[in-house]
């Protein structure tokens, strides 16, 4: 890991942005551009913490679809629409999952074109191990106390909705 810089580039992105007449704009693009830095530095943490499991975030993300399943199976075209990825991901993941052990593709028993994925005992096990490690490591230990992360949660939600994220 790097070391932290001394100054905050982000501030003076934004000071620069100010200063070249574009102060409407300059909060935020300080905003999308703290966000972006944030999804970056979480995803590396979260990829690093899931390596010891085998796993990355995506397939991670996967597994704990699946795991909170009334049958822990879905077709594979449910999964990129709820996780709101493209089906090539989903087939590359799914695919990887299949090749070690934890999930494996069976027909759709309605409909012959489409194929479900189904988590298997050990990936249910590795799902399960991986989020008590996450939750212990990563999602329990943010630098914001419990009102704040509700706060930036909903205000976050606020901007999903407005993008048309979810209804």
């Amino acid at each position: 890991m790097p070391a932290p810089l001394a100054h905050d580039p982000i501030a003076l992105a934004r000071e620069n942005w100010r200063h070249s007449g574009w102060d409407a704009a300059a909060d935020g693009m300080a905003l999308v551009t703290s966000i972006m830095r944030i999804q970056q530095e979480l995803l590396a943490r979260i990829d690093a913490e899931l390596r010891q499991f085998d796993l990355t975030f995506a397939r991670y993300e996967v597994l704990m679809l699946l795991k909170f399943t009334r049958r822990g199976q879905l077709p594979l075209g449910k999964i990129g629409e709820r996780l709101q990825v493209h089906p090539a991901s989903v087939t590359n993941v799914v695919s990887r999952l299949t090749d070690d052990g934890f999930i494996r593709k069976v027909p759709h028993p309605d409909d012959a074109r489409s194929t479900l994925a189904a988590i298997t005992e050990a990936g249910s096990r590795t799902a399960l191990a991986a989020t008590e490690h996450l939750n212990r490591q990563v999602f329990a230990c943010l630098p914001l106390d419990d009102d704040d992360q509700i706060a930036v949660y909903e205000r976050l939600a606020t901007v999903r909705h407005a993008f048309g994220d979810f209804t």
